[in-house]
């Protein structure tokens, strides 16, 4: 059986980070749970990277990351792998990879998904602040007849 942690021993651990993003904005609705922790796994190797200087002729960051090490960290066969790998492409424009041939791993291209969720909503009215304006608001201390629970209405973010 496990142990229990004890004082410091929590603080030992390194996690990997999934943005928020990947799964609250509805242009990443398409991708997979496990497409969005290998994008949080890349993220984690683009820091290893810039240590390594491993840029190309453009100054942008590459990871080399083969589908054999998808293969062993999310333990999964190597179609599984592969699909991923496409899903982040292609559905999420996540990354890019960029072929180097003779047997040579492919050069995978994490790309920064905040500048693509500015442009997203830089793009999208602010429908949310219309609603707001126009809704009743049943949580107010000026509404004349209230019930002791919020209408389904609004929704609780927490």
């Amino acid at each position: 059986m496990f142990d229990y942690f004890y004082g410091a021993q929590a603080e030992q651990f390194s996690f990997y980070r999934v943005p928020k993003v990947l799964f609250t904005r509805d242009q990443f609705k398409d991708l997979s749970a496990e497409s969005k922790t290998l994008y949080g796994i890349m993220l984690d190797k683009l820091d290893l990277s810039v240590r390594n200087n491993w840029t190309d002729e453009q100054g942008r960051v590459y990871i080399i990351y083969t589908i054999e090490q998808i293969m062993r960290y999310l333990n999964c066969g190597n179609k599984k792998a592969g699909q991923l790998l496409q899903e982040l492409e292609e559905k999420g424009g996540l990354i890019e990879r960029k072929r180097q041939g003779l047997g040579r791993p492919n050069l995978i291209f994490v790309k920064n998904f905040i500048s693509s969720v500015d442009n997203f909503a830089s793009s999208v009215d602010n429908s949310e602040t219309g609603h707001f304006k126009k809704c009743q608001n049943d949580t107010s201390g000026s509404v004349l007849s209230t019930s002791p629970e919020v209408s389904k209405r609004h929704g609780i973010n927490t």
